[in-house]
């Protein structure tokens, strides 16, 4: 499988995110040469065609790094991270914003850290574990998610830790909102159906979901 030059990802990326710097083209390029390698051997995600994992899982990460809010997050949380997604695009795009990356799951943990590595990069740390088992007192400004199976006990996971905001990408969420106040709902580009949701969590008691 054949991966995409410099100027191959700038040209996918463009309907969510431009102009793009070179240096993070090149990391991206970077990042989907470790996840093309690693998923060929350990099943990360279910995207295989790299043009479709930039547009899907690059895109869509660095759409919502561009509707953080201003000012930006100094904390963010990426609960179920997976292999990376929205948190690590996001880490690149805003190297000032410390980025947690939680995902319980070890071979996925394992690339995180693998990715953190390679790319040098200072501003993540990888929790190899539940998001609920983070010590108690640790909340983020941000929470970033996509939908999950469980979305509801997620969701009431993601309300625990977030100070200000939970941003989900979501495909046709509308009923998943519970107590949750949705403040912005943005449709993702070149999707049908899928939107990025913003929620306020500052007023939410815990356990509500």
């Amino acid at each position: 499988m054949s991966l995409l030059s410099e100027a191959q990802i700038e040209k996918v990326l463009q309907p969510y995110l431009s102009p793009i710097s070179p240096e993070l083209t090149l990391q991206l390029s970077a990042y989907l040469g470790l996840l093309t390698k690693w998923n060929a051997r350990t099943n990360l995600t279910a995207v295989r065609d790299p043009e479709e994992m930039v547009r899907r899982h690059f895109g869509e990460s660095l759409f919502t790094g561009r509707h953080l809010g201003d000012p930006l997050p100094d904390t963010l949380l990426d609960l179920g991270s997976g292999a990376g997604f929205p948190g690590i695009p996001i880490a690149l795009l805003h190297p000032s914003i410390a980025v947690t990356l939680a995902e319980s799951q070890n071979k996925k943990a394992t690339f995180l850290r693998e990715v953190v590595r390679t790319l040098g990069l200072k501003n993540i740390e990888v929790w190899g574990g539940r998001a609920e088992d983070l010590p108690a007192d640790r909340t983020f400004h941000t929470v970033t998610l996509r939908a999950v199976d469980h979305m509801a006990a997620a969701l009431d996971a993601a309300v625990s830790r977030a100070a200000q905001q939970i941003l989900l990408l979501a495909t046709g969420a509308s009923e998943i909102l519970g107590g949750l106040s949705l403040q912005e709902k943005i449709p993702l580009p070149e999707s049908h159906g899928s939107f990025l949701l913003r929620f306020g969590v500052a007023s939410v008691p815990r356990g509500t979901l």
